[in-house]
C-alpha cells in the first residue's frame, strides 16, 4: 500500500544537504545501513571520492555505524539511497558528524536523543573521527 504525501512528509522531514561531501557521507551511511558494513557501493564511492586515501574515512564510518547499531535502543529510520530528502534520524546523524568537532556537547546530546541512551561517548568520538578524516582528505563537511 502506498503512503500518502502527508505520511511521507512526516517521515522525510529534512531536505538533502547542499554540500557534496555531506551527500557522499549520506550515501555511504544509507548503503551501510541497508547492506552492512562491507557494502561494496559505499566502498566504491569512497574510493572514487578519496582515491588512495579512501580507507581511513571508510573504516571510521564503518566503526561509527557499528557503534550506533550496538548502543541504540531506538529504531533508526534510513531512507533509500535515491531519496532526495532525509529522515529525522539521518539529519541528526549528519548534523552530529558535521558539528562533532566544533560543538561536541550539542552533537552528543543529538546522538543521545536519537539513540535513546544516557551516554554515547563512543558514537561521539567516532563521529569526530569521521569528520576529521573527511577534512584531512580534503573533503571537509561544511555546515549548511
Amino acid at each position: 500500500m502506498r503512503q500518502s504525501n502527508g505520511e511521507m512528509d512526516e517521515i522525510l522531514t529534512h531536505a538533502a544537504p547542499d554540500c557534496p561531501n555531506q551527500r557522499l557521507l549520506l550515501f555511504a551511511i544509507r548503503r551501510i545501513a541497508a547492506d552492512g558494513l562491507a557494502d561494496a557501493h559505499a566502498t566504491h564511492a569512497f574510493f572514487v571520492a578519496f582515491g588512495r586515501s579512501f580507507r581511513r574515512p571508510l573504516v571510521l564510518l564503518r566503526a561509527l555505524m557499528a557503534e550506533v547499531s550496538r548502543v541504540s535502543t531506538a529504531k533508526i529510520l534510513v531512507a533509500p539511497c535515491c531519496c532526495p530528502r532525509l529522515t529525522g534520524a539521518e539529519a541528526v546523524l549528519l548534523s552530529a558528524i558535521v558539528n562533532a568537532d566544533r560543538q561536541p556537547r550539542d552533537a552528543h546530546d543529538r546522538l543521545r536523543a536519537m539513540l535513546g541512551v544516557r551516554e554515547c561517548l563512543g558514537a561521539l568520538s567516532s563521529a569526530q573521527a569521521v569528520a576529521q578524516a573527511f577534512e584531512d582528505c580534503g573533503r571537509a563537511l561544511r555546515a549548511d
